[in-house]
């Protein structure tokens, strides 16, 4: 039987991508999920016929994750319709543009890192009541950041402001895990490389760029969305366990911690 079976899972930007593909694993895990979207708001209802069909239960909202209000809204409309939040998972973020540092302006930075990290601070901050509550009476509570390679390594030409942000999201895993620790919450991160066919690689990602890419993969290949939700459902499984304050690289050898 499935660890997660019964977890209600809050997963943001989780109905494109790799967020759906996180969504898709966990209600096949035997959680119920809470979807946040913003523009996806079709696939994000279709989720619920997914769900139906496994037993499990899942719901959606749009929301702003740059506001602080729209960030509190999706919490309580997520706790309302799940009945509690045992598990966070905070993937909502963007490379936005590829810009130098001579031609990003501050409006770009504050831009950038308004959705890469503080869209995961509000939500964070908005949702620890409730898992604290779901640690002290369901057996534990976790937390999983997105990061990136680029947080890693420092991104490709272009992603000066993104790898800042998402090299950020490490460091706000790596600290939030020691305040949260004694409260029964575990916090942890993934940092994907390449993963195409996503709308991200899509848009920013040439055919030429991701060509030379994957010739420097130790497996050969590119990543898929698959690749990083088995990672996520094996963090969130963790709601009990002794891992936190880690980051798990997906990227098939080309960075290894």
């Amino acid at each position: 039987m499935s660890r997660l079976l019964g977890k209600r899972a809050l997963v943001t930007a989780g109905a494109q991508g790799i967020g759906l593909a996180i969504s898709r694993h966990l209600l096949q895990a035997g959680c119920d999920v809470f979807v946040h979207y913003r523009s996806s708001a079709e696939a994000a209802r279709a989720l619920a016929s997914e769900a139906a069909a496994l037993g499990r239960r899942a719901g959606c909202a749009n929301a702003d994750l740059t506001e602080t209000r729209e960030g509190e809204r999706l919490v309580r409309e997520a706790v309302a319709f799940l009945g509690g939040l045992d598990l966070l998972i905070n993937n909502a973020g963007s490379l936005i543009a590829r810009r130098s540092l001579a031609e990003a302006d501050d409006a770009f930075w504050e831009e950038t890192l308004s959705l890469n990290l503080g869209s995961l601070r509000r939500i964070t901050r908005a949702a620890v009541p409730h898992l604290a509550e779901a640690a002290r009476t369901r057996g534990g509570a976790a937390i999983v950041n997105l990061s990136s390679l680029a947080g890693r390594k420092g991104g490709h030409a272009g992603s000066l402001a993104y790898a800042t942000s998402k090299g950020a999201v490490l460091t706000f895993t790596r600290a939030l895990s020691s305040e949260l620790g004694p409260q029964g919450i575990r916090v942890n991160a993934l940092a994907p490389g390449l993963i195409l066919g996503t709308s991200f690689h899509n848009t920013h990602t040439t055919p030429e760029s991701a060509l030379a890419t994957v010739a420097g993969i130790p497996l050969g290949r590119a990543g898929n969305a698959d690749d990083v939700a088995r990672a996520a459902v094996f963090l969130a499984g963790e709601f009990d366990g002794f891992i936190t304050g880690a980051t798990l690289d997906i990227n098939g050898g080309v960075y290894c911690a």
